[in-house]
């Protein structure tokens, strides 16, 4: 197909081919007024730019969609691209087609600070677009496979990033929908160019044997259609060669060769009525051994997506196994084009001319609802990223209500998981559940075909933080978030001001003097928050973290301060004295200067040992932070601002350190952390340790210690001790 000229007479005769009635009238218009504007531009290849959108209406024509799709499809880029505006396509082409270019214009229109607030604001604006209206999606996806088709012409750089955004979100988005006709081939095109050599090697593997199994699976294909005609079951029978990444990805998975896999080829068979579907599974396994644990039904329990199919892998002939799909005609529109059979086949179909009248229930689209849902209230870019990644990515388990209901939940999924998605309050009123009629644990991992029994009550409190931790849906996550978000915005308001004033303090500067209104504006504006309260609430929950907010919030501030004196201070402090620096009280000697006021910073309490680097604070002298410290990481950007620091070791000097000792309880774990710590002869300032629902320990000490040999012994001594499974140094 890459090669293949395609004409915009290609499309209405691939158009026709799905259906009679057909508006060539408008479709030529759209047309028209696209090679218009158009006219002067080229793409990279060097063709006339034309040639892209004809391509993208034609993969659009040929999964089926109606002609206002296909003249959106034609029109997708002459908006952002040429002088035409919104209200010229409205004016030419009425308000539906209008609004999908619109739908489309948007998604490559906007601008922020970092690539990934970028990324994250496209996806959250595809899935919007998808919300109003799903064939501006269908048309991207479109648009994405014909760039990918014409990838050859870019740079490596280029190649990469394109085909890496490919794979992580259009072919899984394609998944999602169903439509495994643009699925395979932009998840091989990726595949082509993420790893080029695998690739090659693969293609000429397979080519070396083609002629082998095509004999193969002829001789099989035969033998069914014997069998099939004998029984009187009216199908068609077709065998294709497994896609190459689906080959590369069991290779890899499995870590076989190529000689090693044997199924590279599938036959399906397309039946009639569903009844048929599972008399051609009755005779394809007396003709041949059905390998155990291999058999799906797809048809009693479909998948989100909506495909449906019986999956069944057998023995043939010297030992070779090979898979058979079985559907009905039905079935496999949907298989091939997903939700894109909402528009099409209303009429009679290409497929010998059957009848079909596929729909899509309002049920098959819940995941997205869903992710309209989730989405307004994640304000991290990394956690709306991993999110996105469950609901695109992950693999399902079906599990059952007690009165056998299907629920469709991410893998790795618990109880608390399944109580949200029926509703909210049966997850709020949660207090325990049965598997299988066995009391089990709320955090207990669902296994496909579970029953699932949720217990509740009026008198519950409502859900525990920790269900965070274990939850693996977003209607989960989202539920829970809400809920204290609604019962505890006082104590998060009052929290989050805690929080952002702990986190200014840390960098030595005054909490009033820094959110002034007209430096935290900038905070609000950037996160979207209606006032301060909000924006205290939301640190206070844990939606956003404090450091994002002081980041943006000092960034305004220094714009504002020139800070004249400070930069004369630093000038002076940069150059290089001719005598040796005395060392401070805190044991740490600042390069150039001289009894200079030095804090050890809390954020990370150094320790002699550690690499350090001191920052100069307004009216606070130096701050000295651990060179891995995350402040030092996320804030303390400018050069200017940093100053060369060392430890004095000559005089002996002793460190407060904080640790966090994760462990499962038992009977005398805090005595024998005690012990521990007092047999390495190191003082003990503080111990605090709380056990959460899951049994898991927490125990937090605070020691003194006088370099980081020593704290590097207490930790290897601590991490010897029965239970305990980590020690960490907090930063």
């Amino acid at each position: 197909m890459e090669n293949k000229e395609i004409k915009i007479e290609d499309v209405i005769s691939k158009i026709k081919t799905h259906r009679k009635k057909i508006n060539t009238k408008l479709i030529m218009k759209a047309y028209d007024y696209a090679y218009s504007k158009h006219k002067d531009q080229v793409r990279q290849s060097g063709e006339a730019y034309i040639i892209h959108p004809v391509h993208v209406a034609y993969i659009l024509a040929d999964i089926g969609l109606d002609d206002s799709t296909i003249c959106a499809a034609l029109l997708h880029d002459v908006v952002e691209d040429t002088d035409a505006t919104d209200n010229d396509i409205k004016k030419e082409f009425g308000e539906e087609i209008s609004e999908m270019v619109d739908g489309v214009t948007k998604l490559g229109k906007i601008n922020y600070t970092s690539k990934e607030e970028q990324q994250v604001e496209n996806y959250r604006k595809m899935f919007l677009a998808m919300g109003k209206d799903i064939r501006v999606i269908l048309i991207k996806l479109a648009d994405r496979l014909h760039n990918m088709r014409t990838l050859k012409y870019l740079n490596r750089e280029k190649q990469i990033r394109i085909a890496t955004e490919t794979m992580s979100l259009y072919a899984p988005l394609a998944n999602r929908l169903g439509i495994y006709s643009l699925k395979w081939e932009l998840e091989d095109l990726s595949f082509k160019y993420l790893y080029p050599e695998d690739y090659r090697e693969l293609v000429e593997g397979i080519d070396k044997k083609r002629e082998e199994r095509l004999k193969f699976i002829d001789q099989i294909m035969e033998e069914i259609r014997v069998q099939l005609k004998k029984q009187k079951i009216d199908a068609e029978i077709t065998g294709r060669a497994k896609h190459l990444y689906s080959i590369y990805r069991k290779m890899q998975r499995d870590n076989k060769t190529l000689d090693q896999i044997y199924d590279l080829f599938a036959l399906r068979i397309i039946v009639n009525s569903v009844k048929d579907c599972y008399a051609a599974l009755g005779v394809v396994h007396e003709l041949y051994n059905p390998m155990p644990g291999r058999f799906k039904d797809y048809i009693s329990v479909p998948k989100p997506n909506m495909y449906q199919s019986l999956h069944t892998t057998l023995i043939g002939p010297k030992g070779t196994p090979f898979e058979v799909q079985i559907r009905t005609w039905d079935m496999h529109r949907v298989a091939e084009f997903g939700i894109a059979a909402h528009w099409a086949y209303k009429e009679a179909s290409f497929m010998g001319g059957r009848k079909a009248n596929v729909q899509v229930s309002e049920d098959k689209l819940s995941w997205l609802r869903e992710t309209l849902e989730w989405q307004k209230d994640i304000e991290d870019p990394q956690e709306f990223l991993n999110t996105l990644k469950t609901e695109l990515f992950e693999d399902e388990v079906y599990v059952f209500t007690p009165k056998g209901k299907i629920q469709v939940l991410p893998r790795g999924s618990t109880p608390i998981d399944f109580a949200y998605s029926i509703h909210e309050e049966i997850g709020n009123r949660m207090t325990g559940c049965k598997i299988n009629s066995k009391m089990m644990p709320i955090v207990t991992k669902l296994e496909n075909g579970d029953i699932v029994e949720i217990l509740t009550s009026d008198k519950a409190k409502g859900p525990s933080r920790d269900w965070l931790k274990f939850v693996k849906s977003s209607t989960a996550k989202t539920r829970i978030q809400q809920w204290f978000k609604k019962t505890e915005r006082v104590q998060n308001i009052a929290r989050g001001k805690e929080i952002l004033e702990k986190e200014v303090k840390k960098i030595g500067m005054s909490y009033p003097e820094l959110f002034k209104p007209e430096f935290a504006n900038v905070a609000l504006n950037r996160y979207k928050f209606n006032s301060m309260d909000d924006m205290f609430a939301s640190v206070g929950f844990g939606a956003i973290t404090p450091n994002k907010i002081v980041s943006r919030v000092l960034e305004e501030y220094r714009k504002i301060h020139k800070e004249a004196n400070i930069e004369e201070k630093i000038e002076e402090l940069s150059k290089e004295k001719a005598h040796i620096s005395k060392p401070s009280t805190s044991g740490v000697i600042v390069k150039g200067i001289d009894n200079c006021l030095v804090k050890l910073s809390k954020c990370c309490n150094p320790v002699p040992g550690d690499e350090i680097v001191g920052y100069i604070t307004k009216g606070r002298g130096v701050s000295v932070h651990r060179k891995d410290c995350k402040n030092v990481k996320d804030l303390f950007s400018e050069e200017n601002r940093m100053i060369d620091v060392s430890w004095y070791t000559d005089k002996p000097s002793s460190y407060n350190v904080d640790i966090a000792i994760f462990s499962n309880d038992r009977d005398g774990l805090l005595a024998d952390i005690i012990a521990t710590v007092t047999a390495e002869k190191t003082p003990m300032i503080s111990v605090t340790s709380k056990v959460s629902k899951e049994r898991i320990v927490l125990t937090e000490l605070t020691i003194e210690v006088s370099n980081v040999a020593q704290l590097n012994n207490v930790q290897k001594a601590l991490r010897k001790i029965d239970s305990v499974y980590d020690v960490q140094r907090n930063k």
